[in-house]
């Protein structure tokens, strides 16, 4: 079965297309993906995933054509905020 996984820093993204077994789960289809060992700082515990846009936990079945995502967080800095405010 092929699907893609993909995750985004804040200033390049990462996107391919692999084959897993069938009735692979998200968890699965990430870590046969390799991002894990290649972006140590994404932690499966803490960051959502999801399939084209909408999340879903990490033990859902993938489907053929499946594009999982890993979603990290948002983070802001606090004087950029206040300058916006301005």
């Amino acid at each position: 079965m092929n699907v893609g996984v993909c995750y985004a820093e804040v200033d390049r993204q990462l996107w391919m297309r692999l084959e897993v077994p069938d009735d692979s789960s998200i968890e699965q289809a990430i870590k046969l993906s390799g991002l894990l060992k290649l972006y140590p700082e994404i932690n499966l515990d803490i960051q959502k995933v999801g399939i084209f846009g909408k999340i879903f936990p990490l033990d859902t079945t993938v489907k053929d054509g499946d594009r999982v995502e890993i979603y990290r967080q948002i983070t802001v800095d606090p004087q950029t905020v206040q300058r916006r405010r301005r």
